[in-house]
């Protein structure tokens, strides 16, 4: 592990507060007048709207954020050849970490550390992108640049089918870069088990249990709703005994555009957060739909929570 995240290893490991970090990258882009692209969501803003991407860095950094999420979590060969950007592939991921390390140089007043955000979700276009060979290979070029580039660690992030997931974990560990292994759970209409997010058909414990023996340093998850977190979490504690961290989505996608509907009020996140924490978690954020006033009101209470 490097040096300038040896911290994050502490706070993780229970040594001081809960560790704070973004919320929504892509979604922010979005709200902040960015169009999304149906094939590659948020990745082409890398291209066409540096700015946006950088501001949206500086605005969770100042609003108490202690890691951000790259840019890159649809920016994997396996995603950028569907949208006609596969000869860009360490073009865009290089300068998404570039526009995240500026960001922190700009406005950080504390360590900030700087995860890349790799997927292995893929679009169903072409069958020879879509088979977990394929994603594993597309995701360890990815995991190779970010990591050439200067990312602190490996955010892997919407693991939802086990085959996928488990070639993708295999991709990110061959980098040696710290890593943390992020799962998406959601209660579906008619079943009893909680499923992976929007997979109806998928275990959520299933996934849990093909990822648990991963030598990560955190399983997270993320890009859930709300109400779900505390029965992932239930599942997460029965077969990973390390760190646990949450950062969960509000509202819902229609591609490519999320839709800004019912979402969370930051007050009432940095409350429920309480609980998460309270119940072991050791890092919380934000997904899609939830901004940095989120993840100020999150900062803020566990300030609070630390002064008294």
């Amino acid at each position: 592990m490097t040096d300038n995240i040896s911290w994050i290893e502490d706070r993780v490991g229970g040594k001081g507060a809960a560790l704070v970090i973004d919320g929504g990258m892509g979604t922010q882009l979005e709200k902040s007048g960015v169009p999304m692209d149906d094939k590659v969501w948020s990745a082409r803003a890398i291209l066409s709207h540096p700015e946006a991407v950088r501001q949206a860095h500086e605005d969770f950094i100042t609003a108490g954020a202690e890691v951000i999420i790259t840019n890159t979590i649809s920016a994997a060969r396996h995603m950028l050849e569907s949208g006609g950007l596969g000869d860009q592939v360490k073009e865009i991921n290089r300068n998404a970490v570039k526009l995240a390390q500026q960001s922190r140089d700009s406005v950080a007043k504390a360590p900030v550390a700087i995860a890349g955000s790799i997927c292995e979700w893929t679009l169903r276009d072409n069958p020879n992108r879509y088979t977990p060979e394929a994603v594993g290979r597309s995701i360890r070029e990815q995991a190779e640049i970010l990591a050439e580039a200067g990312v602190d660690l490996i955010a892997l992030e919407m693991c939802q089918q086990s085959a996928f997931s488990v070639a993708a974990a295999n991709a990110v560990m061959q980098v040696g870069l710290p890593f943390w292994i992020g799962l998406s759970a959601q209660t579906h209409k008619g079943c009893s088990s909680l499923s992976v997010f929007d997979h109806k058909q998928l275990d959520f414990e299933s996934l849990v249990k093909a990822l648990a023996e991963y030598p990560a340093m955190m399983m997270n998850i993320m890009h859930s709703p709300v109400p779900d977190v505390n029965r992932a979490m239930e599942i997460v504690r029965r077969y990973w005994n390390s760190p646990v961290g949450v950062y969960p989505e509000s509202g819902y996608f229609i591609m490519p555009n999320w839709q800004f509907v019912d979402v969370i009020e930051p007050d009432k996140l940095a409350k429920i957060a309480q609980t998460w924490i309270d119940n072991g978690a050791r890092m919380v954020g934000g997904c899609c739909g939830l901004g940095p006033e989120h993840i100020a009101a999150l900062r803020q209470a566990l300030n609070q929570v630390n002064q008294g």
